[in-house]
């Protein structure tokens, strides 16, 4: 059998950048400016907001930087409210003034927008927090709709929360209040007990009835410990997440809410280790919206993004479909066969030679969407290319997936099983711009 050649277009110029201060590797910045957080957080205000009219203009200015540290978090950085060490740049400036003008309209071009996100968007409060909502279908692009749609969503969660996360103690009382009993012994030591003839079957701490509050709240607690556990180890780097302050105790209160309300409603696949890392991302960019009252609800918008974000890969966590056209396996099996047809040397390299099946580290990359295999906030800017795809985020993420293998093929080729284990589990620091751009050009190369 005649092996096919390395794609002459793997040797283009296309795959290289302008060689930086640093070394390095596979010809790849070996340290992304956004991983290097040293200097003190510049922001740059965004035109619109969430409960605002529109501008009278739709071409947005663009206001001097000013200093604003993120809420509840040490890490600073350069250019924005996510730590970028370098200041912005002309092109910065120029991409954020696209992206302002833009949102600035009465109605958003979602066409154009999905395009501005595509090689991830500015580091400047706010336009984040707007244009994910707005990818995630969570707000529609007519502005003058946005009010009260957000009205209507935050008031459904309330609903939600105080259905699904109401104490079984609470809800008896409730039920009792409900049947005319409210005087009953309010100020006796005894007005937490009820008497016998009172309590129904449903009602009683040990019916093991499928009715009973009770009995569905025990059920619960598994998983609500193991949402504590995983929410509480969430980025123990960040201090937003994990520090002692009141304010990250707060945030982790709110995870774990919506992790539950998430696990009650979706009883088919209930909670899944390792949804806690896929909601940090949005948790944290709408809490971090420099608007107060869209931080204030960023639980209730986090939650729908969550859903609307996981619905695309639900399948992949229900165990039942591994093995269907919808399970995780069938993901992978695809980007198996999208490193065939664009680098077949490496792909039998990596499968026939050393043996290193797919499913050994790209099952972590597609399940938890590249948050373990990159920093936090470079994380953000690939997920802004994964939610910006009209076809979905699995097409996106499969073709990013792709291009982490073709970018470090040289080290690949000359590895063994192990060493190709190890560096792909453990995958090196990048240029996050420079590997969006290669997976676009390999998705460019799909449709020609």
């Amino acid at each position: 059998m005649v092996r096919k050649k390395v794609p002459e277009w793997l040797n283009s110029t296309m795959w290289s950048t302008p060689p930086p201060p640093s070394s390095y590797d596979d010809g790849l910045l070996r340290h992304s400016p956004v991983t290097k957080m040293k200097e003190e957080a510049q922001s740059i205000s965004v035109a619109p907001r969430l409960n605002s009219a529109p501008p009278p203009s739709s071409t947005a200015s663009v206001p001097s930087p000013s200093h604003r540290p993120r809420n509840g978090s040490s890490i600073s950085g350069g250019s924005g409210e996510y730590g970028n060490s370098v200041g912005p740049s002309a092109e910065d400036f120029s991409r954020q003034a696209h992206v302002s003008a833009e949102l600035s309209k009465k109605v958003i071009n979602m066409k154009e927008l999905r395009s501005l996100a595509l090689q991830s968007l500015p580091d400047s409060p706010g336009i984040r927090s707007i244009v994910w909502k707005l990818l995630l279908g969570y707000l529609p692009p007519e502005r003058s709709l946005w009010s009260t749609e957000l009205k209507q969503k935050r008031s459904q969660y309330k609903h939600y929360k105080d259905e699904l996360l109401t104490s079984p103690s609470e809800i008896t009382w409730k039920m009792v209040r409900s049947k005319g009993f409210d005087n009953y012994d309010l100020k006796s030591e005894s007005r937490c007990m009820l008497a016998r003839s009172r309590i129904t079957d449903e009602d009683h701490p040990l019916s093991l009835g499928k009715a009973s509050i009770w009995n569905t709240y025990f059920q619960d607690t598994e998983t609500i410990e193991q949402i504590d556990r995983d929410v509480k180890r969430t980025h123990p780097d960040i201090p937003f997440f994990s520090a002692e302050s009141s304010f990250a105790l707060s945030n982790q209160e709110s995870m774990k809410n919506i992790l539950l309300v998430f696990a009650k409603l979706n009883q088919g696949i209930r909670y899944v280790q390792g949804m806690n890392e896929i909601l940090a991302p949005i948790f944290y960019v709408f809490r971090n919206d420099p608007d107060e009252d869209s931080s204030s609800h960023a639980e209730a918008d986090a939650f729908f993004c969550f859903v609307e974000l996981l619905s695309g890969f639900r399948d992949f966590y229900c165990q039942q479909l591994d093995n269907s056209v919808v399970g995780i396996r069938s993901a992978i099996t695809r980007l198996s066969q999208l490193v065939r047809k664009h680098d077949e040397e490496l792909w039998r390299h990596l499968e026939i030679t050393t043996k290193v099946n797919p499913q050994f580290y790209a099952f972590r990359w597609i399940t938890l969407l590249l948050t373990q295999e990159f920093s936090f906030f470079d994380c953000l800017h690939i997920w802004d290319a994964l939610l910006s795809d009209p076809e979905g985020p699995l097409e996106s993420l499969l073709g990013i997936c792709c291009a982490m293998l073709v970018l470090v093929r040289r080290r690949l080729i000359a590895g063994d099983f192990t060493s190709n284990m190890k560096l792909l589990q453990h995958y090196p620091t990048t240029n996050i711009s420079h590997l969006l751009y290669v997976a676009n050009k390999l998705r460019s190369k799909m449709l020609v």
